[in-house]
């Protein structure tokens, strides 16, 4: 299994409740590839560096997991069928970042 390391852009429109189905449904997705999620930090909303989708802030979730390196092409896919993840980025890491991250202490917006 490998490391990694997840950022999820979701669009900013959403409610609580729909956030928070998107995320579960991702996290499903997650152990039916046989993957493992190892924890998660909820970044808040956040302003974004450059308009994306004519967007200027998205909600911002870090994840970190563990999955056989093919199944990231299998949940690229998956999540390229969703309307409401505007960005994501895997990263391979040898070692997990200690929790908490250093954006989870900076102030949030509401």
């Amino acid at each position: 299994m490998n490391k990694f390391e997840v950022v999820l852009l979701f669009n900013p429109e959403l409610t609580a409740n729909s956030l928070n189905s998107e995320l579960e449904h991702f996290k499903s997705n997650l152990e039916s590839y046989s993957s493992k999620l190892i924890s998660e930090e909820n970044w808040g909303l956040r302003d974004l560096s450059y308009n994306i989708n004519k967007f200027k802030k998205a909600f911002y979730r870090y994840l970190q997991i563990e999955a056989p390196g093919q199944i990231i092409k299998e949940i690229n896919k998956d999540l390229n069928q969703s309307e409401n993840i505007i960005r994501y980025l895997f990263i391979k890491v040898n070692n997990h970042q200690e929790l908490p991250t250093k954006l989870s202490y900076e102030k949030k917006e509401v």
